[in-house]
């Protein structure tokens, strides 16, 4: 006979059901706003929009893909299998690149390689030539210069999943095929490769998901892809309906990015071991060939990370000395701080209690709370940013209404004109990052804890939190770094939300660089930089390896 839930139980069920309509009310609330439109404007949009957006948005994403995977692949088959000199140091470098966002690798390079740029004038000088007319490179602002400036930060994604996949489980594989004598480039060919596909799946589909999310490089360098279609439509036209029938098409597209990922890693899996792993044999190199292996990694080390951050460093430099500290900075660094620290603190928490639902949940109820919050990180910045429109619009309406009858006053924008909105929107973003690194931390904690929890006459949410919470901390904390770090960052859902006349670092860079004046923003880039190498430096502490016995 089954045991009546508790009121513990039935509270937290309910919880858990407002939580995954906040995180869906987005999807629901955009269906509703694009059927609102007359349909007057989809002609418009199919002769005029939809096809160069289209065309767009499939080529960087095709071109995006085979970058970082191509760079992503090979970079961790190279710092897995050989040994040289500087490999310690390359493998941990390779990391870098992540902690740049792409629109500020283009507003570094839209300056550097300007006609009247650095780059460009000595190299005017060295071949002898006088004026900038008489010799031009070619412009950075198409779409090939966008696949090259994404593909060169965004190879990460690939790069880390797939070089913990060869150090750890794909070793003995690998050995194997080198004891048949089979030559290095059929061993990674026949039988690494196809090991790392789910990797490799899996890294691709959240760069994609990353290129589809930017507004700002794409902008930058003139890509009319659907996200700077979104933000065009609604901020220069005043179209709501427009916009969320194009952010619609954009949801498919993200969806079938999911459906591909999953589809690639389907009935791939790996055999497990009781014993602790064991490093992969890397083979030296010596000569040439070492200082060829050093070369190529250090190329998308210098492209993705060194060139833009010595650009900022040396650009900002000259900025404060010249000027001062921008006076408008320090309003900025404030807003920047208060919304991402808010979020955070909210991310952290909910994050660690989805994290835990299986265990406080009944039923299926507490696995599908995790997977319906993981949808979160799958929307763009831009389709979050309209979606939510609607519900907070909705939640004003009804909370005012509520201050007016009982204080008999109240404004009319509370969420929406006081940045509730933006933290909302970075809520649902990135609660799924915080509670895959909560879910992690609890994975490893010995599974009798809860049984002896019962044992001593505690409840379930007593043993988490009592017990379980402190000894995964380190994963709590984790967490709401990267979460911290990816609101500082974020753009797309910061330019549509955010409350009038505020800015922050990432608004106030994304407006210089719209303005051409590239040396004002350097310093709010150069800060944006500096929170994105905390949890950089945190991963080149945690590598692979330290799971790994030589």
């Amino acid at each position: 006979m089954k045991r009546p839930l508790r009121v513990s139980a039935w509270l937290g069920a309910g919880a858990a059901l407002a939580l995954a309509g906040l995180v869906l009310s987005p999807v629901a609330s955009l269906v509703l706003a694009a059927a609102q439109g007359d349909g007057s404007l989809w002609p418009h949009l199919l002769a005029h929009v939809l096809p160069q957006a289209m065309r767009d948005t499939g080529l960087l994403l095709a071109g995006v893909g085979l970058l970082v995977v191509g760079l992503g692949t090979g970079t961790a088959w190279l710092v897995s299998a050989y040994a040289f000199p500087g490999r310690r140091w390359l493998e941990a470098a390779l990391l870098l690149p992540m902690a740049v966002p792409t629109y500020i690798v283009a507003y570094a390079y839209l300056d550097l390689l300007h006609p009247i740029g650095p780059v460009q004038t000595a190299l005017r000088g060295w071949l002898g030539y006088a004026r900038p007319r008489d010799f031009v490179l070619p412009d950075l602002r198409s779409l090939p210069g966008c696949i090259l400036l994404l593909g060169f930060v965004l190879y990460p994604y690939v790069y880390l999943p797939t070089r913990a996949l060869f150090v750890m489980q794909a070793a003995n594989l690998i050995e194997a095929g080198r004891m048949l004598g089979r030559a290095p480039a059929a061993v990674f060919l026949r039988v690494a490769l196809p090991l790392a596909r789910p990797a490799i799946a899996l890294g691709a589909s959240l760069a994609l998901m990353e290129t589809l999310n930017d507004i700002g490089a794409a902008e930058f360098l003139g890509v009319r892809t659907l996200t700077v279609q979104v933000y065009a439509t609604w901020v220069n036209r005043s179209d709501l309906p427009g916009a969320a029938q194009i952010a619609l098409v954009m949801l498919a597209a993200v969806l079938a990015l999911v459906a591909v990922e999953r589809h690639a890693r389907r009935g791939r899996g790996f055999a497990g071991t009781a014993q602790r792993p064991r490093a992969l044999a890397r083979r030296p190199l010596h000569g040439w060939r070492a200082g060829l292996a050093l070369g190529f990694g250090a190329v998308p080390v210098a492209v993705g990370f060194l060139i833009p951050a010595s650009y900022l460093v040396r650009a900002a430099l000259e900025r404060v000395i010249r000027v001062g500290w921008p006076a408008s900075l320090w309003s900025e660094i404030g807003h920047t701080v208060l919304y991402a620290g808010v979020a955070t603190g909210l991310a952290a928490g909910l994050g660690f209690l989805v994290a835990a639902s299986p265990r406080l949940l009944p039923g299926r109820l507490g696995p599908g709370l995790i997977r319906v919050t993981g949808l979160g990180y799958a929307l763009p910045g831009a389709i979050l940013a309209i979606g939510l429109l609607g519900p907070l619009a909705l939640a004003d309406t009804a909370l005012s209404d509520g201050l007016t009858r009982v204080f008999g006053g109240a404004p009319a924008l509370i969420g929406l004109g006081t940045g509730g909105a933006l933290v909302v929107a970075y809520l649902i973003r990135f609660l799924a990052v915080a509670t895959g690194t909560c879910e992690a931390g609890l994975a490893r904690l010995p599974r009798s804890l809860p049984d002896a929890g019962r044992m001593l006459g505690r409840g379930p949410a007593a043993t988490l939190v009592r017990v379980q919470a402190p000894l995964a901390w380190p994963a709590l904390l984790s967490g709401a770094l990267l979460v911290f770090v990816d609101c500082v960052k974020e753009l797309p859902a910061t330019l549509l939300l955010r409350p009038l006349n505020v800015e922050t670092l990432a608004t106030h860079l994304y407006g210089e660089a719209a303005r051409g004046t590239y040396e004002d923003g350097t310093v709010a880039a150069l800060l944006i930089v500096g929170v994105g190498l905390l949890p950089v430096l945190v991963l080149m502490r945690l590598g692979p390896e330290r799971e790994a016995r030589p």
